[in-house]
């Protein structure tokens, strides 16, 4: 991982600037060196300290001693009588009338009636030029008579004036000049918002210079909050932060909002809003700075805010803003202002308990400072009308939108430096931090110049190429490093990327790897080294086993086989290619005896010799526990068969030595010939089918499969059944066929029979059943074919019930492998309850190594087979492993002999022997007996005269159509051998009679 740290020129500064916080010693008193000294320490200190405090005290005391160069006074308040208009078209001496009645007032609240008000008032004379300044700042317009005469003195709006009114401040001023005696002024004004009515008689010369001073405010106020909010501007595009280009956008607001206290938000950098823009700017601008002050809150004190919970509380205020914007866009300004208050006042309540809860769980100095600036801008902003709403009148004035953007601007600069503070605080620990780390991290981290010097290098790195003790920057990378490793580092750093490269040997070390990982800083290089050999070499063990046998070294299947397919994109007829299939007879004796360990040995040894006969030319590979593929590249078959003989004499004629044992190992070995369109998997299937005849010791322990050998085209015929039975099952050629079961108790009066599955292939051949069931175990489709010839059988026998009077019991077969199949045994069960009529005729036939598989779970499916009214028979009874104890495990209804037994058993008594038994253990169980592969007269005779119950084969009839079938009354239709006619037309044999079971079968 190449480690950066924020930048190669940052460490080097972080150094320096620990350099310059170290202790320094004392100045030396004497000498040019001493002076320069001292005369730099005084001017630094001038400038940190001396200047600033100086500027401090004098700004202090100039606020405190001195007066203000625009104070203005002389203005004086006057009464005034006031009344709301009439109506539209009132005259002056109508409303001059109205008023006679009215009490003077000092001021009056218009509580945001938009009509027009007339109000009347004395000027008092005046010597000098006097004006009367109307200061309301939701004024609209205002028009003026002579009270005397009812002679129009002048009129104004906020784009125009005419006669002696004209705009002053954020209201209007009358010009009364100088007179000797009171004049009586009648005006009507329109107002707009929560307006308050006032009169103020002023100097003219002290109006001017109160003007001048709500300009110079203004100036004040904007050009300092835009030069703010320029400077945060360009800080948030040099410090990409977006959060400070909220900050300036937030106060952009404070200056709206001072300007709509100060009535100059009707004008934008020296430009005039229009006046019927006005209402609609100043509701955008109340909704927009309600929704900036929440996301400004809600960024800035992000992490606070996280602690002290109620996040949906924090969202519901936010999205009042969502609330107050819809209300700015739909009401006129009248109504939108009660409903701002609304909410607004939750706005303030939830601003105020986060403050509250962030003070007394974070104690966050920053969420301290902003929160400050937040509560005084959002309490002072809406003082003014929430003082006018409730008529709460020591709120105005004294604290408006004007103080609260200074104050609030100020107190977040305070926010801004504390937020610096931390984080410097933190970039420092940072910075330590990452010193520590690099100093102390296991993994070699440095910084190279363009030629390859050592700049700088951690502890780790220094270990790992020995460079402690050494100038580092005379320390070249290409001198620890083999060759081009410092081209490559180069190229990874200009490009990404990583790279392992070997380090040069180190006093008769081993030699090292590492992975290197490195970047450009400016012209420099910077990257890490971790030292890797450990994994390389892991990595390198597994990448044998990828292919090669653990325990013996060679070639395991994944290895052998890609040996193999890479011969035969080779192969062509000058570099003949051989197969050789070996495996160890009984080695399973050896490891029951003597143990795994002693036959992990003698697999070893036995993996040698074949090396050893092989030589380098050929390949050996491991493919199970005692079986090995041989590879013999450029080798025909006369001479592979040469070396195949050759290696079963190294192994079979020398003894095993191993710990004072000798172990006599035998192999066979099945060698093939390989052509070029065979494939690996059909070239070790035919390997392996030439062993496993090997094996029989038949051969002399080798079998050959020459170029055109009877077995590649079985193998070839199989691959072909299996492609054409698909990987999803399709009848398509399959068809049933029944071979009838004979009683010999009543044949002329039964009709039995058994199911078997035929198939004629795409080019009209009928396959054997056994061919059509191993190709369908071998592609996956066993259990699909078992449901076909079970759903067939049912449904034919539901369909021909009524010709089949004599018809007891059908067997079917059902497979090991859909029995072992758990989704096949439910299908079963669903088919069974589809047919219910017709069950209780079904045989179902179940081999019987397969039921002493799993005696549980043949137990469990015998038993619901029974519940559905089947019949069961173990078929091949007497084959393989039987043993007699399990019989009574399983409730089944007949046993069918195995008929390697019945065929020919008149000839070898052994035969009949076991017959006779099977026959009296099925008896005395309560089962009945079947017979298969019954070809004669002799085994007929034989078979009655040891009491079997039913016989079935080619002596009674072959398997036939089903329409076939159903022409006939009973199975003894179909003999066609006189003497077996003759013998079952007479007196009832004489074996023993049983009774018939419960379940039906004859």
């Amino acid at each position: 991982m190449a480690v950066r740290l924020s930048g190669g020129p940052h460490i080097d500064k972080l150094l320096i600037e620990k350099a310059n916080m170290q202790p320094r010693s004392a100045e030396p008193s004497t000498g040019m060196s001493g002076v320069t000294a001292k005369i730099d320490w005084f001017l630094r200190n001038f400038s940190y300290y001396v200047v600033p405090a100086a500027i401090f005290v004098f700004s202090l005391a100039a606020l405190s001693l001195g007066h203000s160069i625009y104070d203005a006074d002389g203005n004086r308040i006057l009464p005034f009588a006031v009344a709301p208009a009439e109506g539209p078209d009132q005259t002056p001496a109508s409303a001059l009338a109205a008023l006679a009645a009215a009490p003077p007032v000092m001021f009056h609240d218009t509580r945001l009636a938009e009509t027009p008000f007339w109000f009347r008032f004395r000027a008092p004379p005046s010597n000098t030029p006097q004006s009367v300044e109307l200061p309301s700042r939701h004024a609209q317009e205002v028009a003026c008579w002579n009270a005397g005469d009812m002679k129009l003195l002048g009129s104004a709006d906020r784009t125009k004036a005419t006669g002696l009114l004209q705009p002053m401040k954020a209201g209007f001023a009358l010009d009364l000049g100088t007179h000797a005696q009171p004049r009586d002024i009648l005006c009507r004004s329109h107002f707009s918002g929560p307006a308050r009515i006032t009169v103020e008689a002023w100097p003219q010369d002290e109006l001017a210079l109160s003007k001048l001073a709500y300009h110079h405010a203004t100036g004040v106020l904007e050009g300092g909050l835009l030069t703010l909010a320029v400077l945060t501007l360009m800080t948030a595009l040099i410090n990409r932060d977006p959060r400070y280009v909220l900050f300036a956008v937030w106060l952009v607001g404070n200056l709206r909002l001072g300007g709509i206290t100060m009535g100059f938000d009707t004008q934008w950098l020296e430009r005039t809003i229009p006046a019927d823009w006005m209402a609609m700017v100043r509701k955008l601008t109340i909704a927009a700075y309600y929704i900036v002050t929440y996301t400004l809150f809600s960024q800035f004190l992000r992490t606070e805010l996280g602690r002290v919970g109620y996040a949906w509380l924090l969202r519901a205020g936010s999205r009042a803003g969502l609330v107050l914007l819809a209300l700015a866009l739909a009401l006129d300004f009248a109504d939108f202002l009660p409903a701002m208050w609304v909410v607004v006042s939750f706005g303030i309540f939830v601003v105020i308990f986060f403050l509250a809860r962030m003070v007394i769980i974070t104690r966050s100095r920053i969420a301290l400072w902003y929160a400050a600036a937040l509560g005084i801008v959002l309490f002072s902003t809406f003082s003014e009308v929430i003082a006018a709403a409730f008529e709460f009148k020591t709120l105005v004035g004294t604290l408006n939108s004007v103080t609260a953007a200074l104050a609030s601007s100020l107190v977040a600069a305070f926010a801004f430096a504390e937020q610096m503070r931390v984080e410097r605080v933190e970039r420092e620990h940072a910075e330590a931090e990452l010193q520590r780390a690099y100093e102390v991290t296991p993994v070699g981290l440095f910084t190279l110049e363009p030629d390859g010097r050592f700049v700088r290098a951690n502890t780790a790195m220094q270990e790992k190429l020995g460079l402690a003790g050494r100038p580092l920057h005379e320390q070249r990378w290409q001198n620890y490093f083999e060759a081009g490793a410092w081209e490559r580092l180069k190229e990874i750093a200009e490009r990404g990327g990583e790279a392992e490269i070997q380090a040069l040997p180190v006093g008769g070390t081993e030699t090292r790897w590492y992975l290197a990982k490195a970047t450009l800083a400016h012209t420099r290089i910077e990257g890490s080294l971790q030292d890797i050999t450990e994994r390389r070499k892991a990595t390198e063990r597994l990448r044998f086993l990828a292919n090669n046998d653990s325990l013996t070294g060679a070639l395991n299947r994944r290895g052998i086989e890609q040996v193999l397919e890479n011969s035969l994109k080779q192969f062509d007829e000058s570099s003949p290619l051989a197969l050789a299939y070996l495996d160890l007879d009984r080695f399973k004796l050896i490891n029951d005896l003597y143990g795994h360990q002693t036959g992990d040995e003698v697999l070893k040894q036995v993996c040698q010799r074949v090396k050893w006969s092989l030589g380098d030319t050929h390949y050996v590979g491991r493919i199970g526990g005692d079986e090995f593929i041989l590879v013999l590249r450029d080798t025909a078959m006369l001479p592979a068969t040469e070396l195949c003989r050759r290696i079963i004499s190294d192994i079979c004629d020398m003894p095993f030595q191993l710990r004072r044992r000798s172990f006599q190992v035998k192999v066979s070995i099945g060698l093939i010939e390989i052509t070029p369109e065979m494939r690996v998997q059909d070239a070790v299937s035919a390997a392996d089918r030439a062993c496993r005849e090997a094996k029989k010791g038949k051969h002399g322990h080798m079998v050959i499969y020459k170029e055109n050998a009877p077995a590649f085209q079985e193998r070839a015929e199989e691959l072909r059944l299996i492609e054409e039975l698909g990987s999803t099952f399709t009848p398509t050629g399959l068809s049933l066929v029944m071979q009838p079961i004979m009683s010999l108790r009543a044949p002329e009066a039964s009709l039995d029979f058994e199911v078997l599955v035929r198939m004629q292939d795409s080019s009209g051949t009928m396959v054997p059943a056994g061919k059509v069931i191993a190709a369908a175990e071998a592609n996956g489709t066993i259990g699909e074919l078992d449901k076909w010839v079970l759903t067939s059988t049912l449904v034919w026998l539901t369909e021909n019930l009524p010709r089949l009077p004599h018809t007891r019991f059908v067997c079917v077969n059902l497979s090991g492998a859909s029995l072992n199949d758990e989704a096949f045994i439910e299908d079963t069960f669903r088919i069974l309850s589809r047919f219910g009529a017709v069950v209780k005729y079904l045989c179902m036939e179940i081999t019987e190594s397969v039921a002493l598989h799993d005696i549980a779970n043949s137990r469990r499916f015998i038993d619901r087979l029974k519940s559905c009214g089947a019949k069961i028979a173990l078929d091949d009874f007497g084959a393989g492993y039987t043993s007699f104890s399990y019989l009574k495990e399983f409730a089944a209804d007949a046993l069918k002999i195995d008929g390697t037994f019945i065929k020919r058993m008149h000839e070898h008594p052994a035969n009949y022997a076991i017959v006779e038994a099977i026959v009296e253990l099925a008896r005395n169980l309560g089962m009945r007996s079947i017979a298969e592969w019954v070809e004669d007269y002799a085994t007929v005779e034989a078979l009655a005269e040891l009491g079997v119950d039913y016989v079935q084969g080619w002596a009674i009839a072959k398997p036939m159509p089903p329409e076939e079938l159903l022409r006939a009354s009973s199975s003894a239709s179909f003999i066609a051998d006189e003497r077996i006619r003759a013998f079952i037309a007479g007196a009832p044999h004489p074996g023993p009679q049983g009774g018939m079971p419960a379940s039906g079968m004859h």
